[in-house]
């Protein structure tokens, strides 16, 4: 029997499979980002109330960002499907863009959260406080919509509220067991100004409400010597009135 001269082909080493990559982590910001898509589908009527808590709870504890996706898929818009977003200038430099996104919740729940600087507010916000506090400073915020809702829900805690110049507020309050501090000063903002209304509700707890930035302490103190001056100025003034009455 002839042998075959040819010698046999080794065999090629099986390639081994590539393991599937791994769910990336999700931040602090994406869980929020997906608590504000959450919350603008519920005010459009395409959540019920059941499946926006239901989906808020799982976004909150959702390790991964595929699960945020799935929470968000069935009611994520587009924004290239709603047209450009005009944007104007208002009294005191207060921009209004119109069109969708921006912070539609701040959730404080056995803490506290500070909204400040710039930052977007959606057309209807909600800043819901159990047993902590919310500080919200809107004087540099982005508005939505020439008409704001901002609903303020406290349970054992409370806010602190900045309105910008140039902007009207319309107030509607309720406190058990609390109580409320509104003062908005004396300024008398234009028919057409943007709106903020404002829809406030605490159970032993409080919020309070103020025109303009909140001073840092070196502008309150020299405010304080600004009118501590001008009482001695004055009581000068009626001193020497007096000695010439005399």
């Amino acid at each position: 029997m002839t042998e075959d001269p040819t010698p046999p082909t080794p065999a090629t080493p099986a390639t081994p499979p590539v393991p599937p990559a791994p769910d990336l982590r999700a931040s602090d910001a994406e869980r929020e980002q997906a608590v504000e898509i959450l919350g603008r589908a519920a005010t459009d009527g395409r959540l019920s109330v059941d499946e926006l808590d239901g989906r808020l709870t799982s976004a909150y504890t959702a390790r991964t960002r595929r699960e945020l996706a799935v929470l968000t898929a069935d009611v994520s818009i587009d924004p290239a499907l709603e047209g450009p977003v005009p944007a104007g200038t208002g009294p005191g430099g207060l921009i209004v863009r119109e069109g969708p996104g921006g912070t539609g919740w701040v959730v404080s729940i056995l803490g506290g959260h500070d909204r400040s600087g710039h930052w977007r507010i959606a057309r209807t916000a909600t800043v819901l406080n159990v047993m902590g506090g919310s500080d919200i400073d809107l004087c540099q915020a982005e508005l939505s919509g020439r008409e704001t809702q901002l609903n303020v829900y406290s349970l054992m805690g409370g806010s602190e509220i900045r309105v910008p110049a140039g902007v009207r507020v319309e107030v509607t309050k309720f406190a058990l067991m609390g109580g409320h501090d509104v003062d908005l000063g004396d300024e008398r903002p234009p028919a057409d100004a943007p709106l903020i209304r404002m829809r406030i509700l605490t159970v032993m707890g409080g919020v309070s409400v103020r025109r303009g930035p909140k001073q840092t302490r070196a502008e309150r103190r020299q405010a304080r010597d600004v009118r501590k001056a001008a009482e001695v100025t004055e009581g000068g003034r009626h001193g020497r009135h007096d000695e010439l009455d005399a």
